[in-house]
């Protein structure tokens, strides 16, 4: 069974910064990507950055200059540095990860944090 738990969270003022974590246990034998989604009330959910075990990244065009992911390979976390924050960057913030669980196989399987609230007030 493989868990992640995200954390960092909160309210913050526009304009402000916080930084998400989540940290992802269990039999894991290689992450090979990971990332960050989220949905805003009444949205679809929506590719927010990801990062590949070898560190290239990709962003949506809307936090790009703004969010940097990075991760920790050895700890299996992956971060998000959010800054420069705007009301439309309200939303649940979920973290996934694809997961190779056995080392002769490379079959990946993909999990999700049961995600972590951020709200911006203007």
């Amino acid at each position: 069974q493989v868990q992640l738990v995200e954390s960092g969270g909160g309210l913050v003022q526009a304009g402000g910064s916080v930084r998400l974590s989540c940290r992802a246990s269990g039999r894991i034998s290689s992450i090979v990507n990971m990332g960050w989604y989220r949905q805003a009330p009444g949205k679809q959910r929506e590719l927010v950055a990801t990062i590949t075990s070898g560190g290239s990244t990709n962003y949506t065009d809307s936090v790009k200059g703004r969010f940097t992911i990075s991760r920790d390979n050895f700890q299996n976390t992956v971060y998000l540095q959010m800054n420069s924050l705007n009301a439309e960057d309200t939303a649940v913030y979920l973290c996934y990860a694809s997961v190779i669980l056995l080392v002769w196989s490379s079959r990946q399987y993909e999990y999700w944090g049961q995600g972590t609230q951020v709200t911006v007030s203007s």
